[in-house]
């Protein structure tokens, strides 16, 4: 008997780290992990001792005897993995450490509170001569997980537990909400308060198709709309009409399957809308949204998938298009709420007289009352702060900021998460990213290159 991961898995890798025989992979360390769909335990190494499922901070770790039907088939999907692959079980050791502590004590600003900025503080709290205070632009923290994860994910947005520190790490970091930097406070402030800076400030900007009529009315972007269903502070008050029968989403990574399953399953005030379509320009086989987000679509009572067989043929066998021509083949249920996955489409404009009526494509006409822009986030520049207008993340090498000029880095500021990297990955991937920065960040330390006090 072997312990499954399913679908929650949010690639955090603390059950790596935990686990004593090196039966979980991809690990950080192995080249496919920053694109890995979900992380998988060999069934044939595992020896159920557990250890990964205490470990997993969103609770996706279970053993096979104790799946619930709708994660039967991750005991498929773990074991799949392995296929072809081979493995030698491995006794993971810790080297010894070298510890900041109140002789070379430091003092860290970090710009965010989502997961990037969390992780960060996680790692440098582990160091007793660490103290890190945060600044967060809104009144609560946690963005991406309280904004970005939809509402009917409790489990992913559990991971803010281990956020919580202990009485001694506690008295060590400082939390500053309402204060925006840029505004409220100046990069120069905190390079001269602070032996080193943390930019996490994130990338929520939605990306908008630069096409005809993208600026009508009920034409938006999924940030918008993610925020607005999860009462984000600037989007609460969006001018959003749910009334219409229809909606389009055009890009079909995971957060576009999220806000199809979220318009159609989850109370949205009065919302009539009982058909969306997601619209990707590509076929299936380069389809963005991963197996265990569609494979969970299939498990909702009510809810239809619809895939039209003539846009697989000629598709590759792996698992997701396996699972996209069971779905096509599936009879839809009458009465049932639906969504369409149509691929090969690209919109080429979006129509109405003021409002959103439809969206043009290359093939054809789509009907819609809503469109909404899910082709992908953007960061934003903060005054003083280096910044790549083209990717719209902060320029770095391993979370050194650099002068964009001289490609040099800049003394004690820093950066993580999806201003660092784009918009990539999942919540999990933090942490990874969070380690690399924290480990430049403890390079220079050692090396003389950061002040040992603080200059207030």
């Amino acid at each position: 008997m072997a312990y499954v991961i399913t679908q929650n898995c949010c690639n955090d890798a603390a059950c790596v780290a935990a686990c004593p025989v090196g039966c979980i992979h991809p690990t950080p360390d192995e080249p496919g992990f920053a694109t890995a769909e979900m992380l998988y335990i060999d069934p044939k190494t595992c020896i159920d001792c557990g250890a990964c499922a205490d470990a997993c901070p969103v609770d996706a770790i279970f053993p096979e005897k104790s799946l619930k039907p709708e994660h039967a088939a991750y005991t498929e999907l773990n074991s799949e993995y392995y296929a072809g692959r081979t493995f030698s079980p491995t006794f993971p050791t810790k080297a010894v450490e070298r510890l900041v502590t109140s002789d070379n004590a430091l003092t860290v600003a970090i710009v965010g509170s989502g997961p990037a900025g969390m992780y960060t503080a996680k790692e440098l709290l582990r160091h007793p001569g660490i103290r890190v205070e945060m600044f967060e632009r809104l009144n609560l923290p946690h963005g991406l997980i309280r904004y970005g994860v939809a509402p009917d994910h409790p489990a992913t947005k559990s991971v803010v537990r281990q956020f919580r520190w202990s009485p001694e790490k506690e008295r060590r970091f400082r939390l500053n909400v309402n204060t925006e930097v840029g505004k409220d406070v100046s990069h120069d402030e905190l390079v001269d308060r602070f032996n080193a800076v943390i930019y996490a400030h994130g990338a929520f900007g939605s990306r908008r198709l630069d096409i005809p009529g993208a600026e009508l009315e009920n034409s938006i972007g999924a940030g918008e709309f993610v925020g607005w269903y999860n009462d984000h502070p600037d989007y609460r008050a969006a001018p959003i009409s749910l009334s219409g029968k229809r909606a389009v989403i055009i890009g079909n990574g995971n957060v576009a399957l999220d806000m199809a399953r979220i318009l159609l399953t989850y109370p949205l005030g009065d919302s009539t809308i009982s058909e969306v379509e997601i619209v990707a320009r590509r076929g299936p086989e380069n389809a963005a949204f991963t197996t265990p987000e569609l494979l969970a679509l299939t498990h909702i009572p009510g809810l239809d998938v619809i895939v039209d067989p003539a846009d697989l043929t000629g598709s590759p066998g792996d698992r997701k298009m396996q699972l996209l021509r069971t779905i096509a083949e599936t009879v839809p249920t009458p009465g049932s709420r639906r969504i369409i996955l149509r691929f090969n489409a690209t919109p080429t404009e979006i129509l109405g007289g003021g409002h959103v009526e439809g969206v043009r494509t290359s093939a054809g006409i789509l009907d819609a009352n809503l469109v909404i822009h899910a082709v992908g986030f953007h960061g934003r520049a903060i005054p003083g702060v280096p910044f790549d207008n083209e990717r719209h993340v902060i320029p770095n090498i391993a979370g050194r900021v650099v002068d964009p000029l001289t490609g040099e880095p800049l003394p004690a500021v820093y950066t993580v998460g999806w201003i660092k990297r784009g918009p990539s990955g999942v919540i999990g991937t933090n942490r990874t990213c969070a380690q690399e920065t924290v480990g430049s960040l403890l390079a220079d330390q050692r090396a003389g290159a950061l002040a040992t006090l603080v200059r207030r």
